[in-house]
C-alpha cells in the first residue's frame, strides 16, 4: 500500500512538473512575441515620426520661399535694383536715359483731394495770367502749384513751359516735361514741348562736358612742383574731410578736423564717433590715393571693401568691410534684402568693369556708379561716404581731382539722388558734374592767384577736394 501510495505521488508530481514546463515555455512564448511586437511598433513609429519631420521641414522651405517671393514680384519698390537688361545706361543721340523708360513707367492716378483741387484752381488762374501777359505772377501761381501738387502732369507740363518762356531754362523745362511724362506717358503737350527741346538740352550738356575736359586739361598741365598747386591740394584735403563727414550730420568745424587730422588729438565738446569719422576718413582716402589709383585692372568688390573697412574702421570695426545682415529703410526707398547684396555687387562691379560703362564721359560714368551703389545700399553705414570715396576714385583715374557735396547742399544733392529714383538720372550727373567745374575752377583760381589766402568754400558756392 505505501509503495503503491509512494508510485502514484511520483506520477503526479512528474506530470505536474511536465504541465509547469509547458505553460512556462508558452509564457516565454507570449512575452518574447509581445516583446517583437512592441520593437516592430518602435521602429514603424520611429520611421513614421523621421518621415514626418522632413516632410514639414520641406513644407516650410517651401512656404517661406513662396512667401519671400511675394514683394519681389508684386512691390515694385522691393525689387533688388536693376541692371543692363532694363535700366542699362544707355547714350541715344547724346542723351542720358533709362532704357525703354516709357514702357515701363505707368501712368500715376491723380486723386483729386482738397490740395489737388486747389493746385488745379492756382493752375488755371495761371493760365489766365499768362495770356494777360502778367507772365511772372503767373511763375509763381504755378510753383504755388506744383507745391501742392508735385506729379500732377499738367501742373508739371505747363510750369515748364513759363519756365522755358520766362527764364530760358530748357534745362529745367526739360526735366518737367520728364517728370510729366513719368506720370503720364500718353501726356501730348509734355510730349511735344519735350521732343521740341530734346537737341538743345543734348548740345548744352555736351558743351558742358566738353568745358569741364579742357579745365582738367589745364590743370594738368600745370606742375606738381608748383607752390600754389601743392598749398592749394593740402588745403582743400582738409575740406574735402570736413564736407563729406559734414554732410552725414558730423559737427566738426574745419579747423577742428584740420586738427584732429594733423594732431590725432581730441577736440573737447565733440563725441568719440565723431573723431572717429574724421580718422576713418582719413584712412580711407590715404588707401586710395597710395593703392588704388594706380592699380591694374579694373575695380573689384573687394577694392570696395577695403575702401569700406577703412571708413567704418574706427567707428564700428566689427561692421567695416562687411555687407549688411539686416534688412535697412532709406526714407522713401528699400533696398534690397541681405541676401540680394552679394549677387548685386558682382553685377555692379561688372557694370563698373563693362565696355558700355567705360565708354561713358568719366563725371557720368563716376556719377553713376555713385548712384546704383546708393541704391544697393550694401552696408549697414558708411554708404555715402564709400560711394562718394568710389565716385572719386573713378574721376581721379581720368585725370580728374576728387570731388565733394558740399555740407549746406545736402538737401539738393538727396533731391537729385530721389529724381534718379523716379526714373531720371540726369539731374544728379549734371549735380555731379557742376561740382566738378566748380573744383577745377577753384584750383585754376588758386594757382592764379597763389599769394591770396586759400579760401573755404563753406560760405561758397565753389567746390574744393583733392588727392593727399
Amino acid at each position: 500500500m505505501t509503495m503503491y501510495l509512494h508510485r502514484w505521488c511520483v506520477a503526479k508530481y512528474i506530470q505536474l512538473k511536465v504541465v509547469y514546463q509547458r505553460t512556462n515555455e508558452k509564457c516565454v512564448s507570449f512575452i518574447m512575441n509581445d516583446v517583437r511586437m512592441l520593437r516592430a511598433t518602435f521602429v514603424i513609429v520611429f520611421i513614421l515620426g523621421i518621415t514626418c519631420s522632413i516632410f514639414i521641414s520641406l513644407f516650410l522651405d517651401y512656404f517661406r520661399t513662396s512667401k519671400d517671393s511675394v514683394p519681389d514680384t508684386k512691390i515694385r519698390v522691393f525689387s533688388p535694383f536693376p541692371f543692363e537688361h532694363n535700366m542699362g545706361i544707355l547714350r541715344e543721340g547724346g542723351e542720358l536715359t533709362k532704357e525703354s523708360l516709357e514702357l515701363s513707367i505707368r501712368k500715376a492716378d491723380v486723386e483729386l483731394s482738397a490740395s489737388t483741387t486747389e493746385a488745379l484752381s492756382s493752375l488755371q488762374v495761371a493760365l489766365e495770367l499768362k495770356n494777360l501777359g502778367k507772365k511772372d505772377k503767373a511763375l509763381k501761381l504755378l510753383e504755388h502749384a506744383l507745391a501742392l501738387a508735385p506729379k500732377h502732369p499738367d501742373i508739371l507740363n505747363h510750369y515748364g513751359e513759363l519756365l522755358e518762356e520766362i527764364k530760358k531754362d530748357i534745362i529745367k523745362a526739360d526735366q518737367m516735361y520728364f517728370q510729366a511724362l513719368m506720370q503720364c506717358p500718353d501726356h501730348r503737350a509734355a510730349r511735344a514741348n519735350r521732343q521740341r527741346v530734346k537737341h538743345a538740352v543734348e548740345e548744352l550738356d555736351t558743351a558742358s562736358l566738353h568745358r569741364i575736359d579742357h579745365k582738367r586739361d589745364t590743370v594738368a598741365a600745370i606742375p606738381d612742383s608748383n607752390p600754389a598747386l601743392r598749398r592749394a591740394k593740402k588745403e582743400a584735403y582738409f575740406q574735402h574731410i570736413y564736407h563729406t563727414v559734414g554732410i552725414e550730420g558730423n559737427t566738426m568745424t574745419l579747423s577742428q578736423t584740420r586738427s584732429v587730422v594733423e594732431t590725432r588729438m581730441a577736440v573737447g565738446g565733440k563725441s568719440v564717433v565723431e573723431h572717429n569719422e574724421i580718422l576713418g576718413l582719413d584712412s580711407a582716402l590715404k588707401y586710395i590715393n597710395s593703392t588704388l589709383i594706380n592699380k591694374l585692372g579694373g575695380i573689384s568688390v573687394e577694392d570696395i571693401l577695403e575702401i569700406h573697412r577703412r571708413v567704418l574702421g574706427f567707428v564700428d570695426p566689427l561692421e567695416s568691410g562687411m555687407f549688411r545682415r539686416t534688412q535697412v529703410y532709406v526714407g522713401g526707398h528699400i533696398p534690397p534684402r541681405p541676401r540680394h547684396i552679394p549677387p548685386l555687387m558682382e553685377q555692379f562691379v561688372e557694370w563698373l568693369n563693362s565696355e558700355t560703362a567705360l565708354r561713358l564721359h568719366p563725371v557720368q560714368y563716376a556719377a553713376l556708379a555713385h548712384y546704383k551703389m546708393v541704391h544697393i545700399h550694401p552696408f549697414s553705414d558708411g554708404n555715402g561716404r564709400t560711394s562718394r570715396l568710389l565716385m572719386n576714385l573713378i574721376l581721379m583715374q581720368a585725370g580728374f581731382p576728387p570731388v565733394i557735396i558740399l555740407k549746406q547742399n545736402r538737401h539738393r544733392y538727396y533731391r537729385m539722388l530721389e529724381l534718379a529714383n523716379d526714373g531720371d538720372v540726369r539731374p544728379f550727373i549734371r549735380f555731379i558734374a557742376e561740382s566738378t567745374e566748380q573744383t577745377l575752377d577753384l584750383f585754376l583760381w588758386a594757382t592764379e592767384e597763389y599769394t591770396s589766402d586759400f579760401p573755404a568754400i563753406g560760405s561758397s558756392a565753389r567746390t574744393i577736394i583733392v588727392e593727399d
